[in-house]
């Protein structure tokens, strides 16, 4: 006996949904700009921030944890809310306005005439869990527009996970990144 078609379907649409995790109970975002202890007023910068570069397993909307330095595995209790590289990107964004109390931070290119003083790129190589900590290595840059002066730095964190449950790894994430933010904040003063 055959099933009908609209049921055959059906179930391949279930199955479908279920493989990309769209059941998932738990939806995470790193895209909140941390408020910044101390902040600077630069009233004459304008910044452009290109858009943040990460590794290929973070484009997959589960969490990646490490099992070891070449397995990488992913929860299935959580899942991202937005791809990442766009989220860390407004994130940098709004931690920088709040930092320089500047609302001239925009993505970079922005489609105006005129140029952004400052240019930041990131490249982020690693940003994982893996064991009791998270880790986040990445490449930096702030290309002066106008003089054509750039300076280049590698930066590199771990910090500790309280437990490997979702919610306490994205709470590592988070602060790995706030000390990425606050890092750049400083090549920009």
């Amino acid at each position: 006996m055959q099933r009908p078609l609209k049921k055959n379907i059906g179930i391949i649409l279930l199955a479908s949904f279920a493989l990309q995790g769209c059941f998932s109970s738990h939806y995470y975002v790193l895209s909140t700009a941390s408020q910044p202890i101390v902040t600077y007023t630069k009233t004459s910068m304008s910044i452009g921030v290109e858009k943040v570069t990460v590794p290929e397993y973070l484009f997959k909307r589960e969490i990646a944890v490490a099992k070891s330095n070449s397995e990488v595995t992913f929860l299935s209790d959580g899942t991202w809310a937005e791809d990442l590289d766009a989220g860390l990107t407004l994130r940098l964004i709004g931690f920088l306005q709040k930092k320089f109390n500047q609302p001239n931070v925009h993505a970079y290119p922005w489609g105006m005439d005129k140029q952004p003083t400052q240019k930041i790129s990131v490249q982020v190589s690693r940003f994982i869990a893996q064991g009791e900590k998270v880790y986040l290595d990445a490449t930096w840059q702030v290309k002066n527009m106008r003089t054509g002066y750039k300076k280049s730095r590698l930066f590199s964190t771990e910090v500790p996970v309280e437990s490997s449950a979702s919610s306490k790894i994205v709470e590592a994430m988070d602060s790995a990144f706030a000390k990425l933010e606050e890092r750049i904040a400083m090549g920009l003063k």
